[in-house]
């Protein structure tokens, strides 16, 4: 017992909703990790980032769970829920990632050279990293933000889609990156400085504001994201009318995908993703932007 009459260990960390998805996540993350290590198996950059997204989200599960049960998250400078919250979205998108990611490139039509045996493990990790997407995004469901109810930014719809936001801009960094022959023009070049600013102004928002230090601020920290937003769909939109153009028009590249391009090394297959996800960007800035009109945050590092 504390000082003040209460239990040293959080009940509601295990017997709530919300630590029953917890205990989820830990129990099927660990038996993906142990199926990979077993007879699964990984290779090569994708192999290497699914495994790295498993034990990734499990660790920082596992630290999330220990630290609600102790009740020691109230010693951290942290703003928790926001924290929580976030993770939670994050570990969301990961995992669907790597849920498509993995049967892409380890699953076959036929038996593998190692045997079905090895098939049938790959097939079970799929599906246990498929299934585990629902309890990181219960987690979100049980802790987003409520009507009349006070949370923290993240936990609301604009602070979800920050996240959502730097994701998707991780993963047009990763196909600007596999030979997108963006260093050709001066626009596409424009285009991956657009992409570099709203990102990092986004990690920045969603830094300050699980640090829960915005009170802390000389300006409107809410203000200033309505306005950075405003800024990032004009920027997103400017890009996603340059990027086509200096990508796809036969003026400066090649209209169709040439067909001798290898699959996972072919510069058209790049510029076609960082197409795509720029709109997808584009889209999430503006939805972002209307939704961001309606709420306050909540500077309480408490929150």
């Amino acid at each position: 017992m504390d000082s003040h009459g209460g239990h040293y260990l959080n009940k509601e960390a295990v017997l709530s909703p919300l630590g029953a998805a917890r205990m989820c996540q830990l129990l099927l993350g660990c038996t993906i990790m142990a199926l990979v290590s077993h007879s699964a198996g990984y290779s090569a950059t994708y192999g290497n980032f699914c495994m790295f997204v498993w034990c990734f989200c499990f660790a920082i599960t596992l630290v999330v769970f220990t630290l609600d049960i102790t009740r020691l998250h109230t010693c951290m400078p942290i703003s928790w829920d926001n924290f929580t919250v976030a993770f939670a979205m994050l570990a969301t998108l990961m995992y669907i990632t790597a849920s498509v990611v993995y049967p892409v490139y380890f699953l076959q039509t036929d038996c593998p050279d190692e045997g079905c045996e090895v098939q049938i493990y790959r097939i079970t990790v799929t599906v246990c990293s498929c299934i585990c997407c629902f309890p990181y995004g219960a987690e979100v469901f049980l802790t987003r933000a409520k009507p009349g109810a006070v949370v923290g930014y993240m936990a609301t719809v604009s602070g979800l889609l920050k996240v959502v936001q730097a994701f998707v801009a991780c993963i047009i960094f990763g196909a600007l990156a596999n030979d997108s022959e963006y260093n050709l023009y001066i626009a596409t070049q424009y285009c991956v400085v657009v992409y570099s600013l709203c990102f990092s102004v986004t990690v920045i928002v969603v830094i300050v504001t699980v640090s829960g230090r915005t009170s802390a601020l000389r300006f409107p920290f809410d203000r200033f994201v309505v306005v950075y937003t405003f800024f990032a769909v004009v920027l997103y939109l400017s890009t996603a009318l340059i990027w086509p153009i200096f990508s796809f028009d036969k003026k400066y590249s090649s209209t169709t995908r040439p067909e001798h391009c290898p699959r996972g090394d072919c510069p058209w297959d790049s510029k076609l993703v960082v197409a795509v996800f720029t709109n997808v960007n584009m889209i999430l800035y503006f939805v972002d932007l209307i939704y961001s009109q309606r709420i306050r945050f909540v500077s309480s590092s408490a929150v």
